[in-house]
Parts: structure tokens; C-alpha cells; sequence
């Protein structure tokens, strides 16, 4: 079985493009951070990039809501392309056809893919703190 599942951040924003017999096809990559690593230059995270490939409505949704930095979940297999570079070295491309994509950020994140949580108001803080009563820790039954 090959089913790979991913979690990253788009490094660029998708592109949408249609077939020469009218399907559909978006293509984006995804920046994968790996965990517990980084780079000694600059102390960032090492990331892996995987290119993804998403067919017909789910590329259309992906075109639709997805931008550069938002947080996804691609669930697809995975496969393996080679090719030289301009340099002559031999590359390796890590593609996935996507299944499934989840968006874990919402389109009004901006552009850091990140949630950000609602300022409270401070009058209604101030009002919610006066609520509350202060309990001795011998009265409680644990």
C-alpha cells in the first residue's frame, strides 16, 4: 500500500490548469518541517518539499480557497521522479496525487497559515473575573 499523509505549509500558490480533454489539475508544493532538527546556518527547521497533484472538484477547491503559507493535510500516494538539474547533478522529486486535502487554516488567516486568536475585549475580561469566587483548598473534595 502506498498512502502517504502530510502536514505543511504551501510554499507558493496553487496553480490551476485544464487538460487538453478538460479536466481539471492543480498543482502546489508543501513545505514538511521535520521535527527536532535544524539547519546550523541560519537555525531554521530542515523542511522536506513535496509536490502535490490535485484532479477535477478537489482541484478546483484547492485553487479556490488554498494561498501561499496556509496549513494543509494531503493524504495521496507518493511517488518518486529523477532528472538532472541545469547544474548536471542528478535530483530527486517527491510527488504526491492527492486524495484528499484538509485545510487547517481558515482563508482569513492571511498569509502565515497560523491561527490567531480573537483579542478579548477588556471591559468584558474585567466583568467575567469579578464572576468568579475564590475557594479555600481545603474545601475541595480531591
Amino acid at each position: 500500500m502506498n498512502k502517504l499523509t502530510i502536514i505543511g505549509n504551501l510554499t507558493r500558490d496553487p496553480e490551476m490548469r485544464v487538460t487538453p480533454s478538460g479536466v481539471n489539475v492543480c498543482t502546489f508544493s508543501v513545505a514538511v518541517n521535520r521535527r527536532g532538527r535544524r539547519d546550523d546556518q541560519n537555525s531554521q527547521p530542515e523542511a522536506d518539499f513535496f509536490r502535490v497533484t490535485a484532479w477535477r472538484q478537489l482541484g478546483e477547491n484547492c485553487a479556490r480557497f488554498l494561498a501561499k503559507g496556509r496549513k494543509v493535510c494531503v493524504i495521496g500516494p507518493v511517488s518518486v521522479h529523477t532528472y538532472t538539474g541545469s547544474d548536471g547533478q542528478f535530483r530527486a522529486s517527491l510527488e504526491v496525487t492527492a486524495d484528499d486535502v484538509e485545510f487547517l487554516s481558515s482563508r482569513n488567516d492571511g498569509e502565515t497559515g497560523a491561527y490567531s486568536a480573537p483579542a478579548a475585549a477588556p471591559a468584558a475580561a474585567e466583568s467575567q473575573a469579578a464572576s468568579f469566587t475564590a475557594v479555600e483548598t481545603d474545601e475541595l473534595p480531591f
